[in-house]
C-alpha cells in the first residue's frame, strides 16, 4: 500500500472551550451537524510556546459520540487530516498562520467540568447500576 497523499495527524493539547455544533449546508442539498472547538497546544522544547488547531467534527464519524466529554479544559488526543488556515489578527490585523483539523477520532486523556456525583449516595447509586 502506498502512503501517497496520506494526510494524517495526531495531535494533543487543552480544549478552549465546549464543543458547539452546528447544522450546515452541503453542496449536494443536504444538510448535516458538526462541532466545532479549539484545541491549544503547548510547545514541546518551550512550553511558553503553544498554537491552536481549529477542529471540526463530523456527525458521522467516531469522534462524533465522544461529544458529550469534549468539556473546556479538557486535556484530548485527535487524530485526523490537518490543512492550513490563514486569518488576519484581530489585535493588530497582521496575518497568521493556522492549522484546520477534520477530527475522525478522540481519545479523552483528562476531562473537565462533567457531571461526576459528588454526593456518597449518588456514588453508591452509580456502583449499583453499573453491575445491573
Amino acid at each position: 500500500m502506498a502512503s501517497a497523499g496520506l494526510n494524517k495527524w495526531v495531535v494533543s493539547g487543552n480544549l478552549a472551550a465546549d464543543a458547539e455544533i452546528r447544522t450546515v449546508e452541503l453542496k449536494s442539498g443536504g444538510k448535516a451537524n458538526v462541532a466545532n472547538a479549539t484545541l491549544y497546544v503547548r510547545g514541546v522544547r518551550d512550553r511558553e510556546e503553544s498554537f491552536t488547531v481549529s477542529l471540526s467534527i463530523w456527525e458521522k464519524s467516531v469522534a462524533w459520540r465522544k461529544l458529550p466529554y469534549l468539556k473546556k479544559g479538557s486535556l484530548i488526543i485527535c487524530t485526523g487530516s490537518v490543512e492550513p488556515n490563514p486569518f488576519i489578527s484581530k489585535v493588530d490585523n497582521s496575518p497568521k498562520a493556522g492549522l484546520q483539523m477534520s477530527v475522525l477520532d478522540i481519545d479523552l486523556d483528562i476531562i473537565r467540568n462533567f457531571d461526576e456525583p459528588t454526593d456518597e449516595a449518588e456514588i453508591g447509586d452509580r456502583e449499583l447500576a453499573d453491575v445491573s
